[in-house]
């Protein structure tokens, strides 16, 4: 294989036609069920499939299939499938569906309008996770285009990630023949520490979405009268949090929201703290005066990646401030998002929290908690030696810096229901999603130069991958 050929064909299909279908693919506002109900019928979905599904069947790859899978009332699958000249399989996944739009997008950025500046496209989704579908079949385009010998490659691109991957599944019983049992995943939905070198994830943490609902009275009454006589439901909420979470260290209090670290990956957090020093917290947008919980990028680490987390993302019950009256409010309802750590039981979790919200309420006052299905977390299989050795080779050849490795603290669903699945697949897991990149937020980008990059190292690990030994 000659590797200067497999970077300029990667870098030819970036520049000539990735770069564009993906700024089409911004425009789609192909928002993910849970915050699109009605996606069917709005038919964003079927645009952003139909527009990968069509570049795929593009692509020359001989004897390539290109399908997008369907079921009645669920997202739909694209799938790709590559035919080997060796045993074995690998599957890449991504997905295609988005978050919202979100807030606070700067002046001349927006979620669907997409944006080049200084090497990065603007607009959400691309990072998270449209390049995906265009990354891993270029990767393999590369090596087919040099007539290296590999494993048969299987792309299969959800849309309903955001959402708990609900619709995969169903998708994966309909499939099970067709995916076989690979023997290698590459996923490209994770994060990365910089834009120096190749990131490989090891852990992933749960997730355990649901409203908190708390109501005193039947109707908001004015303040002046019923103050000091009805408690007011946002102290009551106060009460509730503190119950799961200490409000001055964020410490999650149920116990079994907690797990031990395993120490290979305590090891792994203190080398890529070592690697990224201020930049575990330097890379959040702050506030002028704000600081991050601790100045140890250790602890951070081990935060962001093995504790139990809770965040308030939403709130009904509480009037804008410029409509606001002199009322105490009648309810209040929060949406609490926590994140559970990679080994943590998610059923149990909730159970426990909701227990601990909903017990002898303050005041006697209507509490319920009610969670959606919890995600569970994952933490990787040890690495086979040929996979180990593959990353940082193709880490230094392209980047010119030796891999990292170190988990994420968000969810991709799909790992943990393939580790269950097939228990002896090895996983390569890594991503685009680096400092300021802001998935989920607003002034998302996509790094084009890392991706290009990436596309390459995932190349090289495909070659590995049809060299290593098979059990």
């Amino acid at each position: 294989m000659d590797l200067n050929s497999l970077r300029e064909h990667i870098a030819a299909a970036w520049r000539d036609s990735i770069v564009e279908r993906l700024a089409a693919y911004v425009r789609i506002p192909n928002k993910s069920p849970l915050f699109d109900p009605d996606w069917e019928k709005h038919g964003h979905m079927e645009a952003a499939v139909q527009l990968m599904a069509d570049w795929c069947r593009a692509q020359n790859i001989p004897g390539m299939t290109v399908e997008v899978r369907r079921l009645p009332g669920r997202t739909p699958v694209l799938l790709v499938d590559v035919p080997g000249e060796l045993p074995g399989c690998v599957l890449l996944y991504g997905h295609l569906d988005k978050q919202p739009e979100f807030t606070g997008w700067h002046a001349g950025l927006g979620p669907w309008e997409p944006v080049l500046r200084d090497g990065k496209l603007y607009g959400r989704g691309a990072a998270d996770d449209g390049y995906a579908a265009f990354s891993s079949l270029a990767a393999i385009a590369a090596l087919k285009a040099q007539r290296v010998a590999l494993a048969r490659c299987v792309v299969l691109i959800e849309a309903c990630e955001e959402s708990g991957s609900v619709d995969l599944p169903a998708h994966l019983e309909t499939l099970a023949g067709a995916l076989g049992e690979p023997s290698l995943v590459v996923c490209l939905d994770a994060e990365c520490g910089n834009y120096d070198q190749l990131w490989c994830t090891t852990s992933l943490r749960g997730n355990l979405v649901g409203e908190l609902s708390v109501r005193v009275l039947e109707e908001g009454v004015h303040s002046g009268m019923a103050s000091g006589i009805a408690p007011n439901p946002f102290r009551i909420v106060e009460q509730l949090l503190a119950r799961i979470e200490d409000p001055l260290d964020g410490t999650l209090r149920p116990a079994e929201l907690s797990v031990s670290i395993p120490e290979d990956r305590l090891a792994q957090i203190r080398t890529a703290a070592g690697v990224l020093g201020d930049s575990v917290a330097g890379k959040l947008p702050w506030t002028r005066g704000a600081h991050a919980v601790s100045d140890d990028p250790v602890e951070l680490l081990i935060n962001s990646t093995w504790k139990a987390t809770l965040s308030v993302t939403g709130a009904d019950g509480l009037p804008p401030t410029l409509s606001a009256g002199n009322v105490l409010l009648p309810a209040l309802t929060l949406k609490l998002s926590m994140r559970l750590p990679p080994t943590c039981e998610p059923l149990r979790a909730a159970r426990a929290v909701k227990d601990a919200l909903e017990r002898d309420p303050p005041y006697g006052a209507q509490v319920r908690f009610t969670p959606g299905t919890p995600t569970a977390g994952w933490n990787a299989p040890s690495f086979a030696p040929w996979l180990e050795k593959s990353i940082e080779t193709a880490s230094r050849q392209i980047y010119g810096k030796g891999a990292a490795h170190v988990g994420c603290g968000g969810t991709i669903p799909f790992m943990a229901m393939l580790g269950e699945r097939f228990p002896n697949t090895q996983f390569f897991i890594t991503g685009v999603l680096g400092p300021h990149a802001n998935a989920h937020g607003p002034n998302e980008f996509l790094h084009l130069g890392y991706a290009e990059k990436l596309t390459a190292c995932v190349s090289l690990v495909l070659a590995d991958h049809a060299r290593a030994p098979r059990r």
